[in-house]
């Protein structure tokens, strides 16, 4: 299919975000390692873009959205066939509020 996989402006926030937590309040090694995981996760997705589930909560959107996880982490991605890629979206603590995720572009 020729993908390649892509990381949104928001889904790069998420990671930073995740990790300034993490080193604060754990450790650096310990941010590293959650960080190192969840972008793991996404490797070999281009090969098999449909792998992750449809995320339903985002069933409204333009986009089909789907989803892949890592602890409990959920990477939100789409597959953008214009641009031929896969964007990731999102990455959402599935600890939060439902509703936050949402903020899924």
């Amino acid at each position: 299919m020729g993908l390649e996989v892509y990381w949104l402006e928001l889904a790069e926030n998420k990671l930073e975000d995740i990790y300034s937590y993490y080193s604060v309040k754990a450790s650096k090694r310990v941010a590293e390692k959650l960080i190192t995981g969840i972008v793991d996760a996404t490797i070999g997705i281009e090969k098999q873009p449909e792998i992750g589930q449809i995320e339903v909560a985002l069933k409204h959107k333009e986009q089909e959205f789907r989803y892949l996880v890592f602890k409990n982490y959920k990477i939100v991605y789409w597959i953008n066939d214009n641009f031929k890629r896969i964007e990731i979206a999102n990455v959402f603590d599935t600890r939060q509020d439902p509703e936050k995720i949402n903020e899924t572009k």
